[in-house]
């Protein structure tokens, strides 16, 4: 290997161009509102009255964004941060004068969060934070539900699978793991209620939750058709325009096909949130044991899929 630059070395590099993550950390890190968001955990976070001080909340606060938007696990974000320059600057970590926060901090931080429920504070922060800057929620809400998988094996130490997660039969296949529900606002397209649960709750049964109460219209897949009593209790003024069944016996119901591909044009938002949270945060599979922790990492996913779902209309937020 030849002799290394001064380019390579110190970060000149004559034909150096920014990088994908990097144009989207420039881009997302002026639109979170770092300082209502620190605030939610700063009654929470340690004081460093004995011992060491205390990482800066919001350059933990940070970290755990970047382990949402990179899927990566505690000791994987401790790894990325010594090998990209990219997630240290937007950490604001300087190695030539301190290491990065090693795995343990990483992960007591994230318990921190779990344990006083501040990942469904972070997602009410940040909706709240979107409605002031003019991204409202309207009168139509699409609701629907998506399977996150966790591991069936029980090759593990306690020989059994996540009591809190069950298997459901979709089709033809069987699926494990939790289901994400959500109420996405047929104007925006942003998630304005979420809930979590195992695989095998029905989306049906979840319906009155993910309902605001000021709907006229709610979308809905043919999983939650028959539910119309069921939505005028929580939104008196609403219109049931879930999908309908189409096949029956002997015959195909054209009129009614054609209806339920007019309302999947409405309904087509709903998809896009799913791929931004699996596709590009990558949260396609549960990363913890229990329903409460990945719950937690679920209403700050959602969150951030917010946030990016309507970043081009958002201006810098404050420092």
């Amino acid at each position: 290997m030849g002799q290394q630059t001064l380019a390579m070395q110190n970060g000149f590099e004559k034909y150096a161009r920014k990088s994908r993550r990097e144009l989207f950390l420039e881009e997302i890190e002026g639109i979170i509102p770092w300082t209502r968001l620190t605030g939610l955990v700063q009654p929470h976070y340690p004081k460093g009255e004995n011992g060491r001080p205390p990482v800066g909340l919001e350059r933990m606060l940070r970290l755990y964004f970047l382990q949402q938007w990179f899927n990566l696990s505690d000791p994987g974000l401790e790894e990325a941060l010594y090998e990209s320059l990219v997630l240290r600057r937007f950490a604001g970590i300087d190695l030539g004068k301190e290491p990065a926060p090693d795995e343990t901090t990483i992960c007591k931080f994230r318990h921190l969060l779990e344990e006083h429920d501040l990942g469904q504070a972070i997602f009410a922060e940040v909706n709240a934070h979107l409605a002031a800057n003019g991204v409202k929620i309207a009168t139509g809400t699409i609701v629907d539900a998506t399977i996150i998988h966790a591991p069936s094996s029980t090759s593990n130490e306690k020989r059994e699978r996540d009591p809190e997660m069950h298997q459901v039969r979709k089709g033809q296949q069987w699926y494990f793991g939790m289901k994400a529900h959500v109420g996405v606002d047929s104007k925006s397209g942003t998630v304005h209620t979420a809930v979590a649960t195992a695989a095998n709750t029905s989306d049906s049964r979840v319906l009155p939750e993910l309902l605001h109460g000021e709907e006229r219209k709610v979308w809905g897949d043919g999983g939650y058709q028959g539910q119309g009593e069921v939505i005028r209790e929580v939104a008196p003024m609403a219109q049931d325009m879930t999908c309908r069944r189409t096949k029956f016996k002997h015959r195909v119901d054209e009129l009614q096909r054609s209806k339920n591909r007019t309302k999947s044009r409405v309904r087509a938002k709903v998809e896009h949130v799913f791929r931004v949270m699996k596709r590009q945060f990558g949260f396609d599979r549960v990363r913890y044991r229990g329903l409460k922790k990945n719950a937690n990492r679920m209403f700050a996913c959602f969150a951030l899929v917010n946030l990016y779902i309507v970043r081009k209309r958002l201006v810098p937020a404050p420092a």
